[in-house]
């Protein structure tokens, strides 16, 4: 009997766990200023990423999903806290000395805080940017049991800083010190992500990895990645502010070949998501795990880097810091085995507000207070009505204050606000000018109308981040 009693115990305690386990694991990979164009999925032809085509031929890849807005700590925010930078509480690259940027809120509720309550083991691997160590805005503070990197995104601008951050611990990477160049603290990152699959493969988990590459600066080990692309390209020396005596935390490096080492980045960065999905089917996870993969903004001009020689943007307007097309559109690529249709295409306009509801409706994690998103999951499964979005909009602080609203097949764009906030709009048909090249405002005077009533809807002024008050 008592032996019964044991096999039963056990069989329910399985049953128990796989019931669990039913439960998706959720994998969200967000890469740092990757333009729209920089994947063979979107029409790259210089530079290899095959593991992610491979997740693009395996899962739904988006054509006209956007980031949060076209820099790095505001997209992030968005993305966060499922709003858009008319909403969200950091809308701008606000820098605090020593180290850190403007901490989201203790008021501002996280979607990893949420999928926390849902019974999830969450991590975050990379850069943060949203609030220093000890602050409101710090990932431990926002919902995530571990996290690893750089918590201050201008520290990030080396690829071989003095340190990292291991939650609250500071850990001094011993040789580091802007003169010598021993450790890559992508692949410290990249270890310490791995090694969070691993210990938590019989729980739900919730992994973010948002990487460095390729940001600038451009450097890497003269490893496989590179030696792929030496003297595959013309190259024209940048000139930065080198490692050795007076380099100091935000400059940019030297870069003696800035094309083969941008696809060299480009190339481990994809490596590294291949390294993601090989963990992931080696414990048997895969097929009960949604991984996502995007970038937080376009393709950068800094530190060497050439978009328009990789044609980065993919034939769309304007870069990083741009509302045009080309400084917001993002890859957006879904992989869920046995969900989502392998090879499929979606045309739903969506952006990174979304993405908090949508892990919502996934995981039946508690509503957020509030958010300007709309779950596209009806999308990712091809099945039910997927609600679509009135507008999109976003707003970027810096050079001048831009504002710009997406409505269907029309895009308006503001720019010079912070000097004039009844500055003109200018009006393009997304359908028929994809690159922004025709401003037909003078046509369409009701469309413009209508996108200003927008902008006036969307936007609630930030004391901490004023738009049209403040300088």
């Amino acid at each position: 009997m008592k032996k019964h009693f044991l096999t039963a115990g056990m069989l329910l305690l399985a049953s128990l766990g796989m019931a669990q386990q039913k439960k998706p694991n959720i994998v969200f990979i967000l890469a740092d200023d990757l333009g729209y164009g920089d994947l063979g999925a979107y029409g790259q032809q210089k530079i290899k990423t095959p593991n992610i085509d491979g997740m693009a031929r395996n899962g739904m890849r988006f054509t006209s999903f956007y980031a949060g807005t076209s820099v790095c700590a505001p997209s992030r925010s968005s993305l966060i806290t499922g709003q858009h930078t008319g909403h969200t509480y950091v809308r701008g690259n606000k820098e605090i000395e020593p180290e850190g940027q403007e901490p989201l809120a203790d008021t501002v509720q996280s979607m990893a805080t949420l999928l926390q309550q849902a019974g999830y083991v969450t991590g975050a691997f990379g850069k943060w940017g949203l609030g220093m160590v000890g602050t409101t805005g710090a990932p431990d503070r926002k919902g995530f049991d571990k996290f690893y990197g750089y918590n201050c995104q201008r520290q990030s601008h080396r690829y071989y800083p003095t340190h990292l951050w291991d939650n609250d611990k500071k850990v001094v990477l011993e040789g580091n010190d802007l003169t010598k160049k021993v450790h890559y603290a992508p692949e410290l990152i990249q270890q310490q992500a791995l090694a969070f699959i691993d210990e938590n493969k019989n729980k739900p988990f919730f992994l973010f990895i948002p990487v460095v590459l390729p940001h600038a600066e451009l450097q890497g080990p003269e490893d496989e990645w590179f030696k792929m692309y030496d003297g595959k390209f013309e190259e024209k020396p940048h000139k930065g502010n080198g490692y050795g005596p007076g380099a100091t935390i935000a400059g940019y490096a030297s870069v003696e070949k800035p094309h083969a080492t941008y696809a060299a980045m480009v190339s481990r960065m994809d490596a590294y998501v291949g390294q993601v999905i090989a963990k992931l089917t080696e414990l048997q996870l895969i097929d009960n795990t949604i991984i996502i993969f995007t970038s937080d903004n376009g393709a950068h001009t800094e530190g060497g880097a050439d978009p328009a020689f990789f044609n980065s943007n993919g034939g769309l307007r304007g870069t990083k810091r741009d509302l045009y097309e080309g400084g917001i559109k993002t890859p957006f690529i879904v992989q869920w085995n046995g969900t989502v249709k392998p090879g499929s295409t979606s045309g739903h306009i969506g952006a990174f507000w979304d993405v908090m509801p949508t892990f919502v409706d996934i995981t039946g994690a508690p509503a957020p207070r509030f958010t300007d998103g709309i779950s596209f999951l009806p999308a990712l499964k091809g099945k039910g009505r997927q609600p679509k979005h009135d507008y999109l909009y976003w707003e970027f602080h810096e050079g001048g204050g831009r504002q710009a609203v997406r409505m269907g097949k029309w895009k308006g764009i503001k720019l010079q606000v912070k000097k004039d906030p009844n500055a003109p709009i200018a009006l393009y048909d997304l359908e028929k000018d994809p690159a922004e090249k025709n401003d037909i405002a003078a046509q369409h005077p009701d469309i413009v109308r209508k996108i200003g009533e927008k902008i006036n809807e969307a936007h609630v002024e930030s004391p901490v981040f004023p738009l049209l008050t403040g300088k």
